[in-house]
């Protein structure tokens, strides 16, 4: 069987209040599993509701999809969840006049703050849906707090025929919410720990010395972090462990020609630097002004991105 797309017509039957999922919600049809970004997570799933007469054989049916989509900010508490259901096939007996409705709830460090999912028809004109935001449940006015949770979104059919069905539900993947974000006071953000973000650094771009360095350590000296593989970098936040890969990787008995400073790969603010990883690193004098820019861009990425301590994370050189 072929998988089913949310077409078109699927999505102009959805009323104007149903929050717009990402276009590549739906690319891979019926996957039955979410796909991630740092700040938004969608996924389509394919369930049918069965009829059954009294003797419990199926005399009718809705197939329906069920579309997941969740979003979350880098710098507040709350995140949201929309579940939609979308008919594409009914057959049989007992399916005129059924609606659906839902509720939420929360497992992990979260609760439902608001939302609902009222009694709707379901046709393939009318596609019901329920829509809740969620608060964090950790302590956002204290530094250093984090926590992971994941809403759940529950419907259940009725119809004056057969009554009611049995409930489905369909759960996020985890949202982690955070106060620890360095260079931060007790600021508070979620994302989805899920999705591993890539640093981007250009060999024809602003800070080509750099980039060509970080690509030699890669890709001749098989260090990790390499874009398209799973020897991810953890980011480190001790400072005293930050100098410490400094000094190893780049100590200041190198000679700096003029207008060049020393470039250490892994970074030292990672757990796989010259002191804290393997032993094993790769440094070269390069463009100064590079180096000190390229940094700060690594910085801005980091806080972007919410990399908290440890979070993982890889570096795609083009």
């Amino acid at each position: 069987m072929q998988p089913i797309k949310v077409t078109d017509g699927m999505r102009a039957a959805a009323r104007d209040p149903i929050w717009k999922w990402p276009d590549w919600c739906d690319d891979h049809g019926v996957a039955n599993v979410w796909y991630i970004t740092r700040i938004n997570g969608c996924g389509v799933f394919g369930v049918e509701l069965k009829v059954l007469d009294t003797r419990g054989k199926q005399v009718g049916g809705i197939k329906y999809m069920m579309v997941g989509y969740e979003f979350s900010d880098r710098t507040l508490s709350r995140w949201a969840y929309q579940v939609a259901l979308l008919e594409y096939q009914r057959w049989g007996q007992g399916t005129a006049g059924t609606k659906a409705q839902g509720s939420a709830s929360c497992r992990g460090k979260c609760k439902i703050a608001n939302g609902s999912f009222p009694s709707q028809t379901i046709s393939a004109n009318k596609d019901p849906y329920g829509q809740y935001f969620i608060d964090t449940t950790i302590n956002i006015r204290q530094r250093g707090q984090t926590g992971s949770g994941r809403a759940v979104i529950t419907h259940h059919f009725t119809n004056p025929a057969w009554g009611s069905s049995t409930p489905v539900e369909l759960a996020t993947s985890d949202v982690r919410c955070d106060t620890a974000l360095p260079g931060r006071t007790t600021q508070v953000g979620c994302i989805n720990p899920g999705y591993v973000p890539e640093m981007v650094y250009n060999k024809r771009g602003e800070y080509p010395e750099l980039a060509t360095h970080i690509a030699y350590a890669q890709d001749v000296k098989k260090l990790p972090g390499k874009h398209g593989t799973k020897q991810y970098l953890t980011r480190l936040t001790n400072k005293d462990k930050i100098t410490k890969n400094r000094n190893k990787a780049c100590p200041s008995s190198r000679p700096r020609p003029r207008g060049k400073s020393c470039d250490e790969y892994p970074f030292a603010t990672t757990w796989q630097g010259a002191s804290t990883g393997s032993g094993k690193f790769s440094w070269r004098m390069i463009d100064a002004k590079q180096n000190s820019q390229g940094g700060n861009a690594l910085n801005n990425f980091y806080t972007y991105n919410r990399i908290i301590e440890k979070d993982r994370f890889l570096v795609w050189i083009k």
